[in-house]
């Protein structure tokens, strides 16, 4: 049995605050934020099977009772009782949070309390930027904000985090050098224009500026990799894209985290491994994969050195996918390990030690947990 300590989740969001209806629980199970096809359900996908198996208990069920028995349970219990006991059952000691989105959901403190855990911020550079345009009239009063408000920032939280937004400009915002200060003031200008109708932060430009700005500042990025998400707004790249903007940030101090690199898991592993101050995030490739995580982890074990990978849940909206992002990565990092322990071809000292490196001890070390003060 290869056992890991209280886990460190670097990469999160809140919870929503509001009960949930089979319809509205149901489109959280799929990243793509719409609902499921007549005649189908999401609870008929491996994130779906992976809740059922581990929720349920957790609020006094059966493992894979009904759907419609589990959402009975949970409007019985409430929406603070029912994250209270999934969130203090998922076994995270300590939670990363990017409170970007715009949802209803709990921050950093109150994720904390009710899963009687730590808690940490990370700020999204795009709802940063939107945040000071609002109050900014010029778009020199803007960059003088914005990098007030980033320098603010990096006094708080632990990372900031890119959804690299750009679409199809988005290998140009990860150009390899910063942009020069007259195209800043003139990408400023017009998006200040188009930001008066609501417009999110997609120009190049200014996600170049943004990203360069937070290599400044020295704390870990974390770049969106993989297939791209309607529910957080972002486009996420293949990691192939990010190779220029790796190899010129090397050296300079500040850590890159990509995040969510199924199905290019591969690649940012090939990253982490060929770069000091790139790490991969295991996230909601396991998560997603459920009862295959254990093959899609064993590939990413191949490639990346072991203290260049994180455990994240990737959990938003819902508790229970804090749990699955937990429970799943055990019993897959349980699965690998314990067959290579069994094979002869590791100690279990040393599984036992990779596994709390995983679990924990590199997500400590890269995000300085150990003096950083929670949320």
């Amino acid at each position: 049995m290869i056992e890991t300590p209280p886990l460190v989740d670097q990469y999160c969001h809140g919870v929503l605050r509001t009960e949930l209806g089979l319809g509205t629980f149901e489109a959280q199970l799929s990243r793509s934020g719409r609902p499921p096809a007549a005649g189908t359900t999401f609870f008929d996908t491996q994130t779906g099977f992976a809740v059922r198996r581990w929720c349920p208990p957790l609020l006094g069920l059966e493992p894979h009772c009904p759907p419609a028995h589990y959402l009975a349970r949970r409007r019985e219990l409430g929406v603070l009782e029912t994250g209270r006991r999934l969130l203090r059952g998922a076994g995270i000691a300590t939670y990363l949070v990017d409170t970007g989105l715009s949802a209803d959901l709990t921050g950093p403190r109150e994720l904390a309390d009710a899963a009687a855990a730590e808690a940490h911020e990370i700020v999204r550079l795009e709802t940063l930027a939107e945040q000071v345009a609002d109050t900014s009239g010029t778009a020199g009063a803007f960059l003088a904000n914005l990098s007030e408000a980033l320098h603010a920032a990096a006094a708080t939280a632990v990372a900031f985090t890119c959804g690299t937004g750009a679409g199809h400009g988005i290998a140009l915002a990860f150009a390899p050098e910063p942009p020069g200060p007259g195209e800043v003031r003139g990408a400023a200008g017009r998006w200040l224009e188009r930001r008066a109708k609501g417009g999110c932060v997609r120009d190049p430009v200014l996600l170049r500026h943004l990203l360069w700005s937070a290599v400044a500042r020295g704390l870990p990025l974390q770049l969106h990799a993989g297939a791209g998400d309607p529910c957080e707004r972002i486009d996420r790249t293949d990691p192939t894209l990010l190779t220029d903007f790796v190899r010129a940030t090397a050296g300079l101090g500040t850590d890159l985290v990509l995040l969510h690199g199924y199905p290019y898991h591969r690649h940012a592993a090939h990253l982490a491994a060929a770069f000091p101050h790139v790490y991969a995030d295991l996230g909601p490739a396991l998560a997603h994969t459920g009862a295959r995580a254990a093959e899609v982890l064993a590939e990413l074990l191949e490639l990346a050195p072991f203290g260049k990978l994180l455990f994240s849940s990737g959990g938003r909206h819902l508790p229970e996918l804090h749990v699955v992002g937990a429970q799943v990565f055990r019993e897959a990092l349980g699965r690998v390990l314990g067959g290579w322990v069994g094979d002869g071809a590791w100690s279990l000292r040393d599984a036992q030690r990779v596994a709390a490196m995983i679990a924990a001890g590199n997500a400590r070390r890269v995000y300085r947990l150990a003096d950083a003060v929670p949320a």
